[in-house]
């Protein structure tokens, strides 16, 4: 298990994790402290737990706007697919019905 050192709001912190992973734990740090950061300069320093809840919350809303805007996304994916479908379904019906009159035509010749 490795460890690593990060600072958020000017304190130190040694928070573990996998092996491997330091690099994106030390990215994550750094994100937290930079929301901490703005909070801090915004409204001041209300104490470290109120400014961590805060961030917490504001990271929070970020990823739930990811979500929401995956979901929509996945949401027009998914009517583009079946639009598409649909119209693969209807052209097949089409061409299935054009053999249909060309055959039909020469069993008449």
């Amino acid at each position: 298990m490795a460890q690593v050192k990060m600072i958020i709001n000017n304190r130190n912190f040694e928070i573990a994790c996998d092996d491997g992973e330091e690099n994106h734990v030390q990215q994550l740090g750094r994100y937290v402290d930079e929301k901490v950061t703005e909070l801090a300069t915004r409204i001041g320093q209300v104490g470290d737990t109120r400014l961590l809840l805060m961030a917490a919350l504001l990271i929070a809303d970020e990823l739930s706007e990811a979500y929401s805007k995956l979901e929509d996304i996945d949401s027009d994916a998914k009517q583009t697919e079946n639009n598409g479908n649909g119209d693969a379904a209807e052209n097949i019906a089409m061409l299935a019905q054009r053999i249909d009159g060309i055959a039909a035509s020469l069993e008449h010749d």
